[in-house]
């Protein structure tokens, strides 16, 4: 029953209108709770930046009234964020023993395990988080133990499905628990807030039992070494793997940190417990090449992934190619084409053969195509859907599709602050969002001097010259100046540019040239004009006064 007088909202600050970067808050009360940490990747559009999260600025300065944050599941773009924004938050973190046991190990990279108050939380169980009352269900997705969450306050309720999908056969762990949904959709919710990243195709995502068939079949007719490359986190993946590997009569040996955290994660908790143990990257040379299979990181085409590193024979101990074959099984994520394309290219320059899905039943994806998401509305019987988890193009593509099952729909992006209850459901304010990006042991605004002096570097290239003056503010000798990106060393062309410097700082007034700011700001000046007119770029140019 609701509550009269109470008032329930929804705030995404990362992960609705983009991929990656999940960071959700609701509000009953006085009261904030958070759904997921995840981080996102620069991509084509950010080349200055490898990872990126949303700033939690907002929900930093109300962190006395945040009684927790929740993680769906342990995928990147949901849990990632935890060690970069914790001490921002700094409440209790509740996960599933998988996600909890990755988390473990992130934490403990960061050197922050004993601080983070770490509470695991059984699948399908239910907890209190006062004024939450707290729901996990059980869902299919491409990592164990996915969870959509039941958040149910005095103003009423709503589903949070995080990622999901309806696998007939999931192989590890059980299907969607389509029994609990449907019970829920009797109870009533206020509205679903759903994964939109299938939203664009339609039928049926497929099923994990598919490619375990597919992948068997497959790798029987290889000869050379084979490497096998798919999203670390998909632990049913791997195990299909490791069992065509065996029926192939080929030993499994990791490759890539993540792989590593990942399966020593799964065995933890009790998955793979019928694989044998996997060799490392260090046995890979005492395995004969038509015995061995190399699981390995890189899917993505990420430049320093153990696969990024083969391609451009770069790797310290694995070589592949002629006659050797690499199966890419995973999907694109948009973005991720051309750095997957030249991971590709590099590897058919060595002679490897690649398989992808493009030509064999080798992937399916963790996310619910059009199909699904109708088997869920007709399950749950949401009153509104809120399309979140993608970019535009995704939200607006299940808002038509929930639309015409007859739903109503409200359209949201980061920052929005969506009221629930009472009254009607819509957007009522709006709240600061961002993004950030971890440097060392900092974070960065993206849209700051920092990276934004990155970015001209990375794209116009950086100009330094270094001037020796007298009291007088004569010059001792020609300028130095260093040009990186600009022009190789050596190059005569540098020192023509430290000439046109000296004649330009020479014409300058006594005063300005007896003052070391005053000068400093005039060779930059010059120093930026010299490089316009000869290059048509604007580097970032920086110029050091000694004064001898």
């Amino acid at each position: 029953m609701v509550r009269a007088n109470a008032d329930f909202a929804f705030l995404p600050l990362g992960g609705t209108g983009e991929i990656g970067m999940n960071l959700n808050l609701y509000r009953c009360g006085d009261s904030w709770l958070a759904v997921d940490c995840g981080i996102g990747f620069g991509g084509s559009e950010h080349p200055e930046v490898d990872i990126m999260v949303a700033d939690p600025g907002f929900i930093a300065e109300r962190r006395d009234r945040l009684v927790g944050l929740v993680i769906t599941h342990a995928h990147e773009d949901h849990v990632g964020g935890v060690p970069y924004l914790w001490r921002s938050l700094r409440c209790p973190v509740y996960a599933t023993p998988f996600t909890a046991a990755v988390l473990r190990r992130k934490l403990t990279e960061a050197q922050l395990l004993p601080e983070v108050p770490l509470r695991v939380v059984q699948p399908g169980a239910s907890f209190e988080l006062p004024p939450f009352s707290l729901q996990f269900i059980r869902m299919a997705h491409s990592i164990p133990e996915a969870q959509s969450l039941v958040i149910r306050t005095p103003a009423g309720a709503v589903l949070h499905t995080g990622d999901w999908k309806l696998d007939p056969d999931p192989l590890i762990g059980p299907r969607s628990d389509e029994a609990a949904l449907a019970r829920l959709g009797e109870q009533g919710v206020l509205a679903m807030i759903c994964d939109s990243t299938n939203a664009m195709v339609e039928g049926h995502s497929g099923s994990e039992a598919e490619v375990r068939r597919s992948l068997s079949v497959l790798l029987r007719g290889l000869r050379g070494r084979v490497a096998v490359t798919c999203f670390a986190s998909n632990v049913a993946r791997m195990e299909s793997v490791a069992l065509a590997a065996r029926d192939a009569g080929r030993r499994v040996a990791t490759v890539g940190r993540s792989l590593r955290n990942i399966n020593a994660a799964a065995r933890e908790c009790g998955y793979l417990k019928d694989i044998a143990p996997f060799a490392s990257e260090d046995d890979v040379a005492d395995i004969p090449d038509n015995h061995l299979l190399i699981l390995v990181t890189g899917s993505q085409g990420e430049p320093r992934s153990a696969l990024a590193r083969i391609a451009q024979d770069q790797h310290p101990r694995i070589e592949l190619g002629e006659g050797d074959t690499v199966v890419f099984s995973s999907r694109v994520i948009p973005g991720n084409e051309r750095p997957i394309a030249t991971v590709q290219d590099n590897l058919v320059r060595r002679g490897v053969q690649l398989m992808t899905d493009a030509d064999h039943a080798i992937h399916v994806s963790g996310h619910p195509a059009r199909d699904e998401l109708r088997r869920m509305y007709r399950l749950v019987k949401p009153p509104v859907v809120v399309p979140v988890h993608g970019e535009w193009r995704h939200l607006s593509a299940q808002a038509e599709l929930a639309q015409e099952a007859g739903i109503a729909t409200v359209l949201v992006e980061d920052g929005d602050i969506l009221n629930l209850a009472p009254g009607a459901i819509e957007v009522v304010g709006a709240a600061p969002v961002g993004r950030l990006v971890p440097d060392g042991n900092r974070l960065v605004p993206l849209s700051g001097g920092v990276m934004g002096a990155r970015r001209r570097m990375l794209f116009n290239g950086v100009a330094v010259a270094s001037v020796a003056v007298d009291g007088a503010g004569r010059l001792c000798g020609r300028p130095h100046v260093s040009v990186p990106g600009l022009f190789d060393a050596g190059d005569p062309e540098t020192g023509r540019i430290a000439d046109e410097l000296a004649e330009a700082l020479a014409d300058l007034s006594v005063g300005v040239r007896r003052d070391d700011t005053a000068l400093a700001e005039a060779g930059r000046i010059a120093l930026r004009r010299v490089l316009g007119r000869r290059l048509q770029k604007r580097p970032l140019v920086d110029v050091h006064v000694l004064r001898v």
